[in-house]
């Protein structure tokens, strides 16, 4: 929680308003009692109207102060609790946005979501309840006492004493909800995550007709959380009951003891009065620290997790190489091996290869066998813990982050687009790309047929996820958004998949042309897609069992031919190979 009040210090100045305005509220509240028993005991009680009006204009006054002050506090909390959590949620986004895929996995993207706008938002709250209430409740609970006892000792020595035992209430049950309140943030997590994977899959669900499983599943997590906040209200909802019956109870016994001592005339009426209103502000403000007592468990689990992002040591760091020289276009993989966290073997083992500009370098093998793991290397989307990868003569971890990824052009394996129009998703691979660089790039990537078709063509809206879009279409602005980059590497992981074979062998010519001063390493399953490459490698459970062209690779690696035969006949092997 230190952590996140030194976030504060760019608000220093509203805090220090705030807190004027807080002491000057609290002040004027003060006085009211007090102007109150003195127009009872020396206007009322002596007839003198004049002075009831006097006194009665000053009390109206302290009024008015106290509500301008009180507009005050609430304008300066609100602007230091919103733009507090404005620049909170914007530490989240690019911390996490510096994460590689392995924090991410860690995390997880729903618990993520969470933190970034669930626990914000409880930070947020407590902040302006804190702001308002942390300076203004001690004040006028210390102030109500001392004025009280300035009024009748006897009886502010009943409030006095009641005070420890308030105390012992407020501590006891804020040290059990802590530990409550942790818990149920992570009941919400799995809340989201099950609510997450039901939205996504939803088609999945309806194929499989698995509605009943999914809604038990969710219900399971929305008991858990359930349980837990139910555990943890009934924690804290016994705070202010019990508080409010000390308090009136002490409240109760002092007019008793207040009004015997006026029956003998031993005190004035006026006082009794000013004492009653004292023990009512420090009723208010006792309040008012058992609700912040009550917010401090849900934000100190908060803040925890929150820091938890923001303290994370980011796995992977740029360097600082900018610009690679006079070598464009050569990538090497030395010795290279990577393994998924807590992962039984290697997803790849000792790969090494070279590819040099100009040439097509294409990755084949069965499911699980590390393609994809060993296209994610380059960009950095993880870092190998064994060997090296050299991206034009440097290894690619000296690299700027930056300057590295400007390199490549990429065309993830599941097609992911914007919210916005179709030229705009095709662009986002390039700042201030024009309407030209659109369009080529389209027509390179087999997709200007089907744009143009659409209503608005260009500037036709896709939804969220191209949730309008076919799978082969998504394929395709997804290419198109990769190859208006003109980048040094093309890396194509299986994104020619959901493409029929003509649409396919068009979008590969084009591409031929397009990339010849460029070197492209594709991932793919079909193996026309792939048997005209300059290499081939041949993956296996991570490791690289055949490396060559597709005539080398039919002599030499049984683990190829025998793809190969299982999507084409041996004439078709041999005459496609040539």
């Amino acid at each position: 929680m230190k952590k996140m009040f030194l976030r504060l210090r760019p608000f220093i100045g509203l805090v220090i308003c705030s807190g004027l305005f807080i002491i000057g509220n609290s002040l004027a509240n003060l006085q009211m009692p007090a102007l109150l028993a003195d127009i009872v005991n020396n206007g009322v009680a002596m007839g003198d109207s004049d002075y009831v009006t006097h006194t009665g204009i000053r009390m109206l006054g302290v009024a008015f102060f106290a509500v301008c002050c009180s507009l005050g506090t609430t304008y300066c909390s609100s602007r230091i609790a919103t733009g507090f959590s404005s620049r909170l949620r914007d530490e989240l986004f690019y911390k996490v946005q510096s994460f590689s895929e392995g924090e991410v996995d860690r995390f997880g993207t729903a618990s993520l979501i969470t933190r970034s706008i669930n626990d914000v938002s409880q930070i947020q709250h407590f902040l302006m309840m804190l702001i308002r209430n942390m300076l203004s409740a001690p004040i006028t609970a210390i102030g109500g006492v001392y004025l009280a006892f300035s009024c009748n000792a006897q009886l502010a020595m009943i409030v006095f004493a009641a005070m420890p035992l308030i105390v012992l209430i407020v501590v006891g049950i804020s040290r059990f909800s802590i530990p409550l309140t942790r818990v149920m943030q992570e009941k919400l997590d799995q809340v989201n995550l099950v609510l997450r994977e039901k939205l996504r899959g939803v088609r999945v669900i309806r194929a499989f007709g698995t509605e009943e499983y999914e809604e038990q599943r969710f219900a399971r997590a929305n008991e858990d959380l359930t349980g837990v906040s139910i555990r943890m209200q009934r924690t804290m909802s016994a705070m202010s009951p019990l508080v409010m019956i000390v308090l009136n109870g002490a409240t109760v016994f002092l007019i008793y003891v207040g009004g015997v001592k006026v029956n003998n005339g031993l005190m004035p009426y006026g006082d009794i009065m000013a004492v009653v209103e004292y023990v009512m502000q420090i009723l208010m403000s006792m309040m008012m620290i058992s609700m912040i007592f009550i917010r401090i468990p849900r934000a100190v689990a908060s803040a925890g997790r929150i820091n938890a992002i923001l303290d994370c040591d980011t796995a992977i760091e740029g360097g600082n190489v900018t610009d690679s020289g006079e070598t464009r276009g050569r990538l090497e993989f030395r010795n290279v091996t990577f393994s998924y966290e807590n992962a039984d073997e290697p997803a790849v083992k000792n790969i090494s290869f070279t590819a040099e500009k100009g040439q097509t370098v294409a990755i084949i093998g069965s499911t699980g066998s590390g393609k994809t793991t060993l296209l994610n290397l380059i960009p950095r989307f993880y870092d190998a813990q064994e060997g090296q990868i050299l991206i034009d003569g440097i290894d690619h971890r000296e690299y700027d982050l930056k300057a590295l990824r400007d390199k490549i052009g990429f065309a993830a394996q599941k097609a992911v687009l914007f919210a916005g129009s179709v030229a705009d998703n095709i662009a986002y691979g390039l700042d201030n790309a024009t309407r030209e660089q659109v369009e080529h790039a389209a027509r390179i990537a087999q997709a200007e047929e089907f744009i143009l078709d659409k209503i608005g063509g260009y500037d036709s809206p896709i939804e969220q996820g191209g949730q309008n879009l076919s799978g082969g279409q998504k394929q395709r602005l997804s290419i198109a958004r990769a190859i208006i980059r003109r980048p040094e590497f093309y890396l194509f992981d299986d994104s020619f998949s959901a493409l029929d074979f003509r649409t396919d062998l068009e979008l590969r010519r084009a591409l031929a042309a397009e990339t010849e001063n460029s070197t492209v390493l594709i991932v793919a399953q079909r193996v026309s897609t792939i048997m005209h490459a300059d290499q081939i490698l041949v993956l296996e459970r991570g490791e690289l069992v055949g490396h060559g062209t597709h005539q080398e690779l039919m002599r030499t690696c049984e683990i190829y031919r025998e793809i190969v035969l299982s999507q084409l006949s041996e004439q078709e092997a041999t005459q496609n190979g040539r």
